[in-house]
């Protein structure tokens, strides 16, 4: 009867130490649901140990910041989820007032700022899209596919597109660790161009045995330029990435409706190319002379082309319209400035001498006084038009913008 007593009580402790445990690790999963909380002493690992990070930078006192957050919050478990699986993905946030070192290192310039880390390297683009549960899943979705598509076939390549940046990778195997080092910097780059790979037979005809090849493969609408092979060694990851992102990043981009915010934040005057919607022939023109003339300028201007029926707004303060294309004007996030003749580009040196203008001032000055030779004699006072496109920056409505003067 003691022993039989003695195990009824035993069964009954263990019961109650089963109920404590398993009430304390549900407490536990409830406290550390949604985002992970990223500080000075977790941020590295958690970026080291995963293949897609996506942060929340926010800040406590901030309106837009407070009404993201419940949202992330739930968009990381629904993610955890879907990607249950370690070093895989995870969503983090990051409280800039006490982490403003974490802050001031990933350039954040506004409230709330949601970016991606890919293998430890963070993505040139920030999240832009909708702010919900579905947004979120589907982005990070997206984001995990895998950038690399196989062809079977070299006649494949003939039929891809050619408004596209592609790389081009021949490869014996897929086992090959030049491939996989080829596949991360394709996960990196997979919103700038086209990550295209063939192996064994598919291939052989393209590379010597036991020596992958890499080919860059240009947008062909845009520009004239050839294919070109990378130079370098392939299992070098820092290498091939710094080389497929000068290719993948093209030194003229297009500016859309789309990109138009994270254009303006960079806070670059634009040096623009406006066109007809079907004009290519201006635009490998305008490609070339920047090549050629103006690529020690790229610190400190962004070259873009502009469709011009989409963005007949800017032309229009400009004093002109459709019919007056192809033209050239600069937006300096105050004024705009057209290039008197377009014909002018061929001349070498005028586009350039058109930037140092801007640069020096005299843009501003000879448009409300004339040309410099005539300063001294009376004109009347006029305005450049005014910038456009900084009013496609990111709005007041959306953001705490930290610094309302950057642009």
């Amino acid at each position: 009867m003691v022993m039989l007593n003695f195990i009824t009580l035993n069964m009954f402790n263990i019961r109650v130490t089963l109920f404590f445990l398993i009430t304390i690790v549900y407490i536990i999963d409830q406290t550390d649901s949604g985002a992970v909380q990223l500080n000075q002493q977790n941020l590295d690992m958690t970026l080291a140990s995963n293949e897609l990070v996506f942060i929340n930078f926010y800040a406590d006192w901030c309106r837009f910041s407070n009404l993201l957050m419940p949202i992330f919050d739930e968009s990381a478990d629904a993610i955890a989820k879907e990607f249950p699986e370690a070093g895989k993905v995870v969503l983090g946030k990051v409280d800039c007032d006490k982490e403003s070192s974490i802050s001031s290192r990933f350039h954040i310039t506004k409230y709330p700022t949601l970016k991606v880390i890919r293998n430890g390297q963070p993505a040139k683009r920030e999240y832009r899209g909708q702010r919900s549960v579905e947004a979120f899943t589907k982005f990070i979705k997206d984001q995990l596919e895998d950038p690399v598509k196989e062809f079977k076939e070299l006649r494949e390549l003939g039929a891809l597109e050619s408004d596209k940046r592609i790389i081009i990778g021949y490869f014996d195997r897929r086992d090959q660790p030049e491939y996989s080092i080829f596949r991360r910097v394709a996960t990196n780059l997979k919103d700038d161009c086209q990550f295209h790979v063939g192996f064994e037979e598919a291939s052989r005809e393209m590379h010597p045995a036991g020596q992958p090849i890499i080919v860059f493969r240009p947008n062909k609408l845009r520009s004239n330029d050839l294919d070109e092979t990378y130079p370098g060694g392939l299992n070098n990851f820092d290498e091939l990435h710094i080389w497929a992102s000068e290719k993948c990043v093209p030194l003229v981009r297009e500016i859309t409706f789309e990109n138009a915010e994270e254009l303006t934040e960079e806070g670059l005057p634009f040096l623009i190319l406006f066109h007809h919607t079907d004009d290519k022939d201006s635009i490998k023109k305008f490609n070339e002379i920047v090549q050629n003339e103006l690529l020690s300028e790229k610190q400190s201007i962004n070259f873009l082309t502009a469709d011009g029926k989409k963005f007949a707004h800017p032309l229009h303060h400009l004093g002109k319209s459709e019919k007056d294309l192809p033209l050239i004007a600069i937006d300096s996030f105050r004024h705009m400035y057209l290039f008197p003749n377009y014909k002018d580009i061929e001349i070498p040196g005028k586009l350039k001498q058109f930037l140092k203008d801007l640069y020096s001032g005299k843009l501003h000055r000879e448009f409300h006084y004339g040309p410099d030779s005539d300063t001294n004699t009376e004109q009347d006072i006029t305005t450049p038009p005014v910038s456009t496109f900084k009013k496609l920056a990111p709005s007041k409505n959306r953001y705490t913008l930290l610094d309302k003067d950057e642009l």
